[in-house]
Order: structure tokens, then C-alpha cells, then sequence
């Protein structure tokens, strides 16, 4: 035993430091990250797949996207894999939190996005090859857990997060948004497929996967507005979370001209003119509603600005699901040929680039001040009645 009393030269040194420290201290660092988080991989990536063709330079500006949105991703996943390694408890919070599991759709929507940017955008930079390698990868991987996002996430608010109708928000679609992503990639793999079996193997599948989150969006969006209309707005930072409707409308129907795209080579020819039809007659009138409900979106977000609405993470809302729109858009005019799909492609991507713009400065700006990864602040207290001494 070490005393005062002891010479210094008897004394023992200290022990070192353990090499264990850093990697704590980055472990506390992301205690509170959740799967939101990888909203801003998906709005990297469709700022990169949605840029309209023959814009100049934007061979090298979807590209270096696209790099940024697979940087993210792989930081991210880094992230998480810490986040259930040294905060178990943590993780399970948050999927046993109705606000906070659907979210885990956003992780299958990571993967598929930048896995087909890879082949549309990535390609400069990684090659061919290493970009279907990629996408084949990411595509499996992000319809996999997709699909088990789908089935897990509406079993847990039915059996342990006790949900009420009252509690529908936009936020509920993003786990059955998921597969609807995989039917809009999937079709970009299917001419890389053997010709016969393969490739018409992947086309129904994708197909299947189409129907599977359209009935699914169909069923919970009710509910969506029917909160909507009967219980008053959202809460302030909620807000911004009606853009998500627009996600399983655009994704859609850039899905359905996807279909289009490929079908000549992969389905006898009764079906493959039955996809080209169905890009058009299913395409224009659910962009017509994906419209409506934008305007119907963005008069919502201005009466919350009006009272208060600061940045949160939900401001990537505004990102990801207006890009499936210029998606959408641009299969439109590229099978109908007309003007008008093109003018709007040109002007939700300005929107969306501006809603790019402003939610990731917002999370810059979170980020270095500490705010964004902090333990969430407690609820106020309910304040005390009114009495004679307290008036």
C-alpha cells in the first residue's frame, strides 16, 4: 500500500491509461442515436438518383453524391453496431417506442438507395462491376430486412406498444414503404440476369413486393388522415413528417415505369405491354393525388413555422419522399413523351434540393453544438392548480 509517508522512489507507477477509453467515449457519443438517422443517407442518395438526365456536369454531381450517401451509410452502420453493442437497453427502448420503430424501415430504404445509386450514379468512380457487386449486395440485404421490418413493426404495435388511433402519424408508413423501395430497384438488376427464368423471376418478385406495400399504405393511410382531419395538426416537430406520404406515391410510380423499362426482355410480350400500360394509367393519377397532397403538406409545415417549428431530424422528411416524386415525374415523361412531366421533374428537384440544403445544414449545425445526440430533455412538469396562494 502506496502512503505518504512512502519515498517516491518506492513508489509504484501509475497504471497506464487502458486502450479501452476511446472507444468508450465514442460508445457514450452515440447512446442516442436512433434509426432516423439513416433518413439523411436516403435523402443523399435520391439527391443523387433523382438529378434529371442531360443535366450538365451532372454525371460527376450524381456521382460524388452518391460517395457522400455510401460515406454516410457506412459511418452509420459503424454507429448503430456500437449503439447495440454497448447500449443493448437502449436499442430495445427504442424498438419497444411506437415513435421510434417504424424508423427501422429507414434502414432497408438506407441500403437500397445507395445500392442502386451504385449502378446509376456510382458507376464513375467504382466500375461496373464493382457496382452491380454492390447493388446485388445491398438489394438483398435491404429487402431482407425490409420485409422483416414490414411484418415485425406492425406486429409490435399491435401486441406491446398498445397504440391508439389518436397516435396515427405519417411515420407509421415508412416500415411498409420499404418494400416498395426494393419494387423500384429491384428492376435496374434484371437486365444483369440470364435471360429466361431469371430475369422473370425478379420482375414478379418486384412486382409482388409493389403489391405487398401498396395494400400495406393503402390500409394504414386512412387511419393517417382520418387523425389528421378529426384530431387537429401534428405537434410542431411532427410537422414535417406529412411529406413521408409522399414516399409510397412517387416510389410507386417510378416502380410501376421501372416495370416499363424492363419488361420487353424479361416477360412474354402480352406482359410486357401490360407493364407500359400500367407505368401510364397507374402513374398519372397517383401523381395527381402525390401532388394534392403536397400542397396539402406544405400549408401545414407553413402554419408550424408560423408558430414555432424549429429544426429537427424530421426535417429529412422534406428530402427522400419529394425525390421519389421527381423520379416518378421523370418515368412519366420518359413514357409519355410530354413536356409537362419533365417541367415538373425540373421543379420538385429544385425543391427538393433546397430541402436538402437546409435540413443537412440543420443537422451540421445540431451536430456541432451536442444538441442532436443528447439525452432527450425530460417532459415539463404538468404545472400545479391554480389556488389562492398561487395566483
Amino acid at each position: 500500500m502506496v502512503t505518504a509517508a512512502q519515498p517516491l522512489s518506492h513508489r509504484r507507477p501509475a497504471p497506464p491509461v487502458p486502450h479501452s477509453a476511446p472507444p468508450r467515449r465514442r460508445a457514450a457519443a452515440v447512446r442516442h442515436l436512433g434509426p432516423n438517422w439513416y433518413a439523411t443517407v436516403m435523402g443523399t442518395a435520391v439527391l443523387a438518383t433523382a438529378l434529371p438526365p442531360h443535366t450538365p456536369g451532372g454525371t460527376a454531381v450524381r456521382a460524388a453524391l452518391w460517395a457522400l450517401s455510401l460515406a454516410l451509410l457506412t459511418a452509420l452502420l459503424a454507429a448503430r453496431a456500437l449503439h447495440w453493442l454497448h447500449h443493448r437497453d437502449q436499442a430495445r427502448a427504442h424498438l419497444l417506442d411506437p415513435a421510434t420503430a417504424p424508423f427501422y424501415g429507414c434502414l432497408a430504404m438506407a441500403l437500397l438507395s445507395v445500392g442502386g445509386g451504385a449502378l446509376t450514379a456510382g458507376q464513375v468512380w467504382i466500375g461496373p462491376r464493382a457496382a452491380l457487386a454492390l447493388d446485388a449486395v445491398l438489394f438483398a440485404t435491404g429487402t431482407a430486412v425490409g420485409l422483416a421490418a414490414a411484418v415485425a413493426v406492425p406486429y409490435l404495435m399491435a401486441v406491446r406498444h398498445k397504440v391508439t388511433a389518436d397516435q396515427a402519424t405519417p411515420v407509421w408508413l415508412l416500415p411498409l414503404v420499404a418494400p416498395m423501395v426494393s419494387a423500384a430497384q429491384g428492376p435496374l438488376l434484371v437486365p444483369h440476369l440470364p435471360p429466361g427464368q431469371a430475369r422473370e423471376t425478379l420482375l414478379f418478385a418486384c412486382f409482388a413486393l409493389f403489391g405487398l406495400s401498396l395494400l400495406g399504405t393503402l390500409l394504414m393511410l386512412p387511419l393517417v388522415f382520418a387523425r389528421l382531419v378529426t384530431g387537429g395538426p401534428l405537434p410542431l416537430a411532427l410537422t414535417p413528417t406529412l411529406f413521408l406520404v409522399l414516399g409510397p406515391l412517387g416510389q410507386s410510380t417510378t416502380a410501376v415505369g421501372h416495370f416499363a423499362d424492363v419488361a420487353p426482355g424479361a416477360v412474354p410480350a402480352p406482359y410486357a405491354e401490360g407493364f407500359g400500360v400500367l407505368g401510364v394509367l397507374y402513374g398519372v393519377p397517383v401523381m395527381g393525388f402525390a401532388l394534392l397532397w403536397l400542397g396539402l403538406a406544405a400549408v401545414h409545415v407553413g402554419r408550424a413555422r408560423r408558430h414555432g417549428m424549429g429544426f429537427a431530424m424530421t426535417w429529412w422528411a422534406f428530402t427522400f419522399p419529394v425525390g421519389t416524386c421527381v423520379t416518378g415525374a421523370a418515368s412519366l415523361a420518359r413514357h409519355t413523351g410530354l413536356f409537362a412531366f419533365d417541367a415538373l421533374a425540373w421543379t420538385l428537384y429544385a425543391l427538393l434540393a433546397a430541402a436538402f440544403v437546409a435540413a443537412a445544414a440543420g443537422t451540421v449545425r445540431g451536430l456541432l453544438s451536442g444538441e442532436l445526440l443528447a439525452a432527450p430533455r425530460p417532459a415539463p412538469a404538468a404545472p400545479r392548480p391554480a389556488t389562492a396562494r398561487t395566483r
